[in-house]
């Protein structure tokens, strides 16, 4: 083997790697919900080629109110599904739509389009 090819080689498998740490082994942070004055944990959800944040944490015991604000036409992203919780919403371009849960004990429960590409996780601490 050339000494290019074994720097292709090698090129290439780094930016496999780096790709795979990327998408599978970081952690993200999530974003804490902010506590409203009636009462409810309530963080705004952008829904753009995936949903920012993706990642929400949350109270148990406490009313949940999730506002989704659609900004793109990809059909993938018309609703938003959090089976744990019997709930589903369409999400229409250009508006804010609530999700209100009231999630009763600690987990981890993710939600995710009709697709299930766009994927979430509400983790109720």
């Amino acid at each position: 083997m050339t000494l290019d090819k074994i720097i292709v080689t090698l090129t290439g498998l780094a930016v496999i790697a780096f790709i795979a740490w990327f998408f599978w082994m970081t952690k993200r942070e999530g974003a804490k919900a902010a506590l409203t004055s009636a009462g409810y944990q309530e963080v705004m959800i952008l829904v753009k080629g995936g949903y920012t944040p993706d990642v929400i944490m949350v109270e148990h015991g406490r009313p949940v109110r999730l506002n989704f604000r659609r900004e793109e036409t990809a059909s993938c992203s018309e609703m938003v599904i959090f089976a744990d919780f019997n709930k589903s919403a369409q999400l229409p371009e250009g508006k804010t739509v609530p999700i209100e849960l009231m999630p009763e004990k600690p987990g981890e429960y993710e939600f995710q389009c009709q697709m299930g590409m766009l994927r979430g996780k509400l983790i109720v601490e």
